[in-house]
This record gives structure tokens, C-alpha cells and sequence, in this order.
């Protein structure tokens, strides 16, 4: 006699338990509980041993992890999942706050100051950022030489240029 077949669940009616709902989202169960805390995710239906999740709660964490995954800071994953527009406005640095700058070198006398966080870089978008300069300056660097010499591009007294910002 043929097993009789496997009522089909619906998405909406799938409880999860927390070590399920961590394999599916690939966080372990600490971060999940650590992201509910910090209201990133909404808390378990139920309470106690009954508490579950749901679809929702993964559909979450899965959106939670592709932006932490993106280099984004747990505080700039709360102002998305509030309502934040997708680019924030610039914020000054708080007095007294530290902040970690990365200083590059692009060529004698060119430098660039990257703060990832503030800028909402990964590490190999950073690097992504300093090829590019240093390709357009050498791109510049190579289009200066080829001028005319009877159309300058920039006055020999650095006093007389004018600030463009």
C-alpha cells in the first residue's frame, strides 16, 4: 500500500524553529537572536517553547545579511529597514567619535583619505576606487604632456588659480 502523500504547506504556514530559521538564512542562532535584540528582526510568534518564525522573519534576516554582506553597518541596516531613503544624507562626525581613515598615496603629492564606513565601501570597492584614480591620473598626467604649449592648462602661480569647490 503506497504511503499516502504529503500534504503540500504553504509558505505563510511554515514555523521554523531557530536552528532552522539560522541554517536557512546561513547566520547561527547567537546572531539571529543578537539581530532580534537589536530590533533588525522582528521578534519569534509565540512565546517560550512555543515561540516560532515564520516566513517573514527569514525573508528579514535574508535582507539584514545582504546588506551587512554589502559592507553596511548594523546602524545603516536599522535606517533602511525604518523607512531611510537608500542614500543617506552626508552626517559630520559627532565630536569626540573615532573614526579609522586609510591614507593613500596615489603619486607624489596626491593623496586620498577614505573612511569606508562613512563612505559605504567594502574593502575591494576601496580598492576598486584607487585604481580608478590612479588610472585617471596617469590619464591626465599623460594628456598634459601631449598639450600645445601655447594652451597651458594651469598658470605657473599656484596663487592665481581659483578654488573650484
Amino acid at each position: 500500500m503506497p504511503a499516502p502523500p504529503v500534504p503540500s504547506r504553504n509558505a505563510e504556514d511554515e514555523r521554523y524553529s531557530i536552528d532552522e530559521l539560522s541554517v536557512l538564512a546561513g547566520l547561527t542562532p547567537r546572531t539571529v537572536r543578537y539581530y532580534i535584540a537589536e530590533g533588525l528582526v522582528d521578534r519569534p510568534l509565540g512565546e517560550k517553547r512555543g515561540a516560532h518564525y515564520v516566513r517573514r522573519h527569514l525573508e528579514q534576516l535574508l535582507l539584514v545579511r545582504r546588506w551587512t554582506d554589502a559592507g553596511l553597518s548594523l546602524e545603516r541596516v536599522r535606517e533602511l529597514r525604518s523607512g531611510s531613503p537608500e542614500d543617506p544624507a552626508p552626517r559630520r562626525a559627532a565630536a569626540g567619535s573615532i573614526e579609522v581613515w586609510s591614507r593613500v598615496t596615489v603619486a607624489d603629492g596626491l593623496e586620498i583619505h577614505v573612511e569606508p564606513g562613512r563612505a559605504q565601501l567594502t574593502a575591494e570597492q576601496v580598492r576598486q576606487f584607487v585604481r580608478g584614480i590612479a588610472a585617471l591620473y596617469r590619464q591626465v598626467r599623460t594628456s598634459a604632456a601631449v598639450e600645445p604649449a601655447g594652451n597651458p592648462t594651469s598658470t605657473a602661480d599656484p596663487s592665481q588659480e581659483q578654488d573650484h569647490e
